[in-house]
């Protein structure tokens, strides 16, 4: 309790003292203010649903235990009114003097967040609002710290990502918002299982990390005395279970990349990755537009959802476009015809900004992210990407330069990436080897190889369709959320202290 005592200068040091008296008097009575258990016998909603049809001032029969955090709390002498919040809402308490005798005292102790519970019979106050009328009370938890801004809820954006559970106090529909979340993720499992694809899981800590063009966080493991790196990508690990005899697999996933923070990107991000045998991004695509609809009528009750003021449809099926074809139509230049000179003359005179090796493949990929993507509004699929956009998918079957890839755009983000894999062993392994190259050159986002992937697939790989998902995003979409941050329950954040002496330099 010592840095509790310690006083600073900060506006609440007077109320955590107070705070800390009343604790200190509880426990002088022979009061443990932290009891180890309290079991209540319903939630408020509950309650209030099956005791709304009671007529004003009208007594239940039944009796009820609840319990939750004080965040309304008024004292008119021999009656006092608290309203208290657990998960499923609020419900108010009746506490009056001559039904509880001399603990009615005891009152003065509690304080805005503090937890307690209630037991009593239910009725309908004169206003109407189904009450507990409180015959038995108990100290469940003192807290210390006050909430803040009485309870209006976190006005700093700051501190609503950093103290998570502040925001989820006090504000309400944050917590409406992640919980919705975590139904995002269930109807995600229960869309794929309906396919046919059986959930796996595979390794967070990687000896070669793979399947991703990303700068990975390393790590080191001191008993194998070995380097390890934190998952960029599960798709290496995914594709041994199809050598291995799997046909359909899927892994909700956290991966890690070391790459910077806006309102569309954390290092730590959840993505739904799958593959099934004997499929190719045609097939993928087709996955891709029913799980999202799938996951839209299930959450929002509707494929429509409001994004940057943009009225979205996620209902089936989706646009598809050829990549050069977009940019033939934003950028206004053929790109499918063009040479090396005329796409590097192109970004020249558009003050495009390049910075990979110069070949054809990488003018398109740069010319399409700089005048094509944000002017997707509703999903679209973008299909057909230059071979230099990634090692480990299967070149097209019509254009040699070109792979069978496509990646969807809503509002301008990015929300999958899918392919016909590359199931060509020697191919596969040459692939690798420029990309084992290009690391070696100084390009970060370039990936080593994989030696044990290379003897999986040697052994044979089907024909597969591939399909990577960010969750957050579709998270995003779904609920009307513009930044990343206000879905992920605890967002990366630099540390305060860190933070703050940054700034006082």
């Amino acid at each position: 309790m010592d840095k509790h005592d310690n006083k600073n200068n900060k506006p609440e040091n007077k109320l955590v003292e107070n705070r800390l008296q009343k604790l200190a008097e509880i426990r002088e009575m022979g009061i443990n203010p932290y009891p180890h258990s309290y079991y209540p016998t319903n939630t408020a909603a509950e309650i209030k649903k099956v005791n709304d049809s009671l007529k004003p001032e009208e007594h239940s029969k039944n009796s009820e235990k609840v319990a939750g955090r004080i965040i309304l709390l008024r004292r008119m002498g021999k009656v006092t009114f608290v309203t208290i919040k657990e998960d499923s809402g609020t419900i108010q308490l009746y506490l009056r003097k001559d039904d509880i005798g001399e603990s009615y005292d005891f009152i003065k102790k509690f304080d805005l967040g503090d937890f307690i519970g209630a037991k009593g019979e239910v009725f309908k106050t004169k206003t109407g609002e189904v009450s507990i009328y409180v015959k038995k009370f108990t100290m469940l938890c003192k807290a210390i710290k006050p909430l803040p801004e009485k309870y209006h809820g976190l006005k700093d954006t700051e501190l609503k990502y950093r103290k998570r559970y502040l925001d989820l106090i006090t504000n309400p529909d944050s917590k409406e918002i992640l919980k919705k979340r975590m139904m995002i993720l269930r109807a995600v499992r229960d869309f794929m299982n309906s396919q046919g694809y059986l959930e796996v899981e595979t390794p967070i800590l990687h000896p070669v990390y793979g399947g991703a063009a990303a700068k990975p966080f390393k790590t080191f493991h001191n008993d194998l005395k070995m380097e390890l790196f934190l998952r960029i990508s599960p798709e290496l690990y995914l594709k041994k279970l199809i050598v291995g005899g799997f046909s359909k697999v899927y892994d909700i996933n956290k991966n890690f990349r070391n790459e910077s923070i806006d309102t569309t990107h954390n290092p730590e991000f959840t993505m739904l990755e799958s593959y099934g045998a004997y499929q190719d991004y045609n097939d993928i695509m087709k996955l891709t537009e029913n799980l999202y609809e799938y996951v839209a009528k299930k959450v929002n009750g509707t494929t429509k959802s409001v994004f940057k003021g943009h009225d979205i449809d996620f209902k089936v099926p989706w646009k598809r476009v050829k990549m050069l074809d977009a940019i033939e139509d934003y950028a206004g230049i053929d790109a499918s015809n063009a040479s090396e000179e005329e796409l590097a003359e192109y970004i020249r005179k558009n003050n495009i900004a390049f910075d990979k090796e110069d070949s054809w493949g990488n003018y398109v990929l740069a010319i399409f992210e700089a005048k094509c993507e944000d002017k997707f509004i509703q999903p679209t699929f973008v299909i057909d990407h230059p071979e230099e956009s990634t090692p480990l998918c299967k070149k097209h079957r019509e254009d040699d330069r070109l792979i069978e890839r496509f990646e969807p755009f809503c509002c301008g983000m990015e929300l999958a990436n899918a392919y016909t894999e590359l199931n060509d062993p020697i191919h596969q392994r040459k692939l690798l080897e420029d990309q084992a190259r290009q690391l070696k050159a100084g390009n970060e986002e370039a990936n080593p190889i994989d030696e044990e992937f290379l003897d999986a697939i040697d052994h044979g790989m089907p024909p597969t369709g591939g399909l990577g998902v960010g969750l957050d995003r579709m998270t995003m979409l779904l609920l009307g959320q513009e930044s990343i941050r206000d879905v992920i329950l605890f967002p990366t954040m630099k540390p305060e202290e860190i933070k703050q002496k940054e700034n006082k330099e």
